[in-house]
């Protein structure tokens, strides 16, 4: 198992197009290997595409917050590592 790596917190969830608004901690980019982790989520994808403010940016950096597109439901409050 690989080390993991705190990155953000989903502040928001939408649910008719699964994308999760998530506050980061840490830099990610487009490729980065995720897990989305709370009470009853568990949801580990790669980072296909993300947006701030609905444009689409290869990297964000600490700070910032984005969409991201997600595989499965998560919930406001999970916590987000990069693999």
């Amino acid at each position: 198992m690989s080390d993991k790596k705190l990155v953000g917190k989903v502040r928001h969830y939408f649910s008719n197009i699964n994308v999760a608004v998530i506050d980061l901690t840490a830099n990610l980019k487009v490729g980065d290997e995720i897990s989305i982790e709370g009470s009853s989520t568990n949801v580990t994808q790669k980072v296909d595409s993300m947006q701030i403010e609905h444009k689409s940016v290869e990297e964000a950096k600490k700070g910032q917050s984005i969409g991201l597109k997600v595989a499965d439901r998560v919930r406001e409050g999970d916590v987000v590592f990069k693999m």
